[in-house]
């Protein structure tokens, strides 16, 4: 039988410490802007910031990305907090993390859980980013959903060039 040890369960205090703070700065950000659509704006109002490139849009998204899983609320809140303790044990605990590296998961840990927040709330998310490129009218988003594909970008870019780094040190 396997003991359990009290390290494995705490947070590595000092890398916590560095992301938490970026992270809640993140969610309070994303979470006063959404306050602010959902209190001036009508479901479904939208506001010309440029023309025919930007708009301010109040839509609520029942699904993830593209509306995927719509209406699957409960399933989406065990998905993201099954997300938050992935990236808590395979990529941040007993890791000596760089500036990259807890500024991106703290964007990530930030924008899954603002998504989570409304999700919890509201049974929604709340998305109001609404761009239009070369004719193509993208699905409206929101700050963490920024956040995340952000992160995912920046994370995805650090663990290859981590890791063709150590093939070459190892050469």
């Amino acid at each position: 039988m396997e003991i359990i040890k009290k390290d494995d369960i705490i947070l590595k205090v000092s890398e916590m410490k560095k992301i938490l703070p970026i992270s809640l700065l993140l969610i309070v950000i994303d979470q006063i802007v959404k306050i602010l659509v959902i209190n001036k704006m009508a479901l479904q109002q939208s506001i010309i910031v440029i023309n025919n490139f930007f708009n301010i849009t109040y839509v609520r998204n029942t699904g993830a990305a593209w509306s995927i899983l719509s209406g699957n609320v409960l399933l989406l809140i065990m998905i993201s907090v099954l997300a938050l303790v992935t990236i808590y044990y395979y990529l941040i605990k007993d890791k000596d993390l760089n500036k990259i590296d807890i500024v991106s998961y703290s964007m990530l840990i930030g924008g899954i859980i603002g998504n989570l927040i409304d999700r919890i709330v509201h049974g929604f998310v709340i998305d109001y980013l609404d761009f239009k490129i070369f004719n193509y009218n993208f699905p409206i988003f929101n700050i963490a959903d920024t956040l995340i594909v952000i992160s995912i970008i920046i994370i995805g870019i650090s663990l290859i060039v981590g890791e063709y780094r150590e093939q070459n040190r190892n050469k």
